[in-house]
């Protein structure tokens, strides 16, 4: 009898979930619009630093004393920074959120903007770089981390928009850097200054995604920073594991349409289907998980992986390749006759050849089972732009900055290699802090010895002998780190 009684009792609940499934459903859609918003802002103020000071740093050299060395110093700073500031990324988004670190990274970029051109003298010139670059080093690390927890079906894609919006901002700081210095009195300290502004827009985004926990909060330090609880659908908690979990969370909430997931390993290694973080399914019930899981599960030394290593060197080559470029190219121009304002344009257009090649390569990328070939090309044109830079500077300058600006889409293509080579959020959160602490670390001393050889031999010979020497090394580690496997089976052997 009490059980009959019961029985009305159970259907209402089932009968009001349609009822709270579309509103849920609309703001889920309206924040992950809101997050694709704030990964581009974001994406767009990761360069303007460094490109802006490349189109006038001729007028900082004067306005503050520097000589050739210290230049050098000046654009070694970006990959020193990248190095010191990129490898706290992952501990600090554990604490506080990968959302709020990329928020906070934008008001350093906003205050460090700011202030160093007023800040007076070469030393706080130098500080105020350091506090913007500090914000771009752990944006850099916790970009690949959120498109592979909030994206994991559109690795390929999502890498290829922020990328493509990073190139965008790129060229359009190198292109009107000069012209709005010029409009606004001629002043280099106001030229630099304005793209504070463009970083303030960037920290409104992400205030909201903050507030509201999605932009990759509690969920981020439990799943893609490898802490111990898991997030099933609607809410329930898997039990506590005492070592990180063996799959990124974003499956668990956006399962794959189906097939391969862009980002993944091809080899069969990779989990694939409804299987879900903790060893169970997308609707929460046990299952038995595939061989692969296990191993993944425990904590990866991450230095024994040679992927990881060789994916370290080619980032940090091709580091080197672009800060020297977006440091020293505009003035390589003007010693061969190309006005100021040229020059600058010259920079964007090779920042600009990464805007659409930096939302193509990411998603060829991920449809090749090896990405060697590309990175050959890539290289190549690498080789021909320093050859055309020696031999007629001035003459095809255009097309040398389209060769370059070729050859910088390693960039693009060593971030998507990242989500290609782990196959869990906690193992790009690894293998993206390596790569690029270890790569920004490899790149440091290039733009130093450019500044050095150009001051000592008074040209750009030996420069870019340099330059082309360290093109080789680039492509052969490059065509190592692009074999399909995965991190999570050689750094747990």
């Amino acid at each position: 009898m009490a059980s009959e009684q019961t029985r009305p009792t159970a259907p209402p609940p089932t009968r009001a979930q349609p009822t709270d499934e579309p509103s849920s459903s609309s703001s889920r859609a309206w924040r992950t619009r809101l997050l694709v918003v704030g990964i581009v802002l974001a994406a767009v103020n990761l360069r303007p630093a460094i490109t802006s000071l490349g189109a006038l740093l001729e007028e900082v050299r004067d306005g503050l004393g520097m000589s050739g060395s210290v230049a050098g110093v000046l654009t070694s700073v970006p990959p020193l920074c990248f190095a010191a500031f990129g490898v706290m990324a992952p501990r600090l988004a554990r604490r506080f959120g990968a959302g709020a670190v990329v928020c906070a990274g934008m008001a350093a970029i906003t205050a460090g903007l700011l202030a160093r051109p007023y800040v007076g003298g070469t030393a706080g010139f130098l500080a105020a770089s350091a506090l913007a670059l500090m914000g771009i080093a752990v944006s850099n690390v916790l970009m690949p981390v959120i498109v592979k927890r909030r994206f994991p079906d559109r690795v390929g894609s999502m890498t290829g928009l922020y990328s493509m919006a990073l190139a965008l901002g790129t060229a359009v700081a190198a292109a009107v850097t000069v012209p709005v210095t010029g409009a606004l009195g001629g002043s280099w300290q106001t030229g630099l200054a304005v793209w504070a502004g463009l970083a303030a827009a960037a920290v409104l985004s992400w205030l909201p995604l903050v507030r509201d926990g999605d932009g990759d909060g509690d969920r981020d330090r439990d799943h893609a920073f490898g802490h111990g609880r898991g997030t099933l659908p609607g809410g329930a908690r898997t039990a506590a594991d005492p070592a990180p979990a063996p799959a990124p969370a974003p499956e668990a909430q956006q399962p794959p349409s189906g097939g391969h997931v862009p980002g993944r390993s091809r080899s069969g290694r990779s989990s694939a289907g409804p299987m879900r973080s903790g060893g169970r399914s997308s609707q929460g019930l046990p299952s038995s998980g595939l061989p692969s899981a296990r191993p993944s599960a425990a904590p990866l030394r991450i230095t024994r992986s040679r992927t990881a290593w060789a994916l370290a060197v080619f980032f940090g080559l091709q580091a080197t390749a672009a800060y020297i470029t977006m440091g020293w190219m505009p003035q390589i121009f003007r010693d061969a006759g190309v006005p100021a304002s040229t020059a600058g344009l010259l920079l964007a257009v090779t920042m600009a050849m990464g805007v659409p090649l930096a939302f193509v390569i990411p998603r060829v990328a991920t449809r090749l089972p090896h990405q060697g070939p590309m990175v050959v090309a890539l290289g190549t044109c690498g080789l021909g732009g320093y050859a055309g830079l020696y031999l007629a500077p001035a003459g095809g300058a255009w097309a040398w900055a389209l060769l370059l600006g070729v050859a910088n889409c390693a960039f693009p293509l060593a971030l998507t290699m990242v989500g290609m080579r782990a196959r869990t959020g906690s193992g790009v959160a690894q293998l993206s802090a390596f790569a690029q602490s270890t790569g920004y670390l490899i790149s440091i001393p290039g733009p130093l010895l450019v500044g050095a050889l150009y001051q000592h031999s008074g040209g750009w010979g030996p420069p870019l002998a340099l330059m082309t020497a360290l093109m080789i090394p680039q492509t052969v580690v490059g065509v190592l780190a692009g074999r399909d496997r995965t991190v999570e089976d050689e750094a747990v052997r």
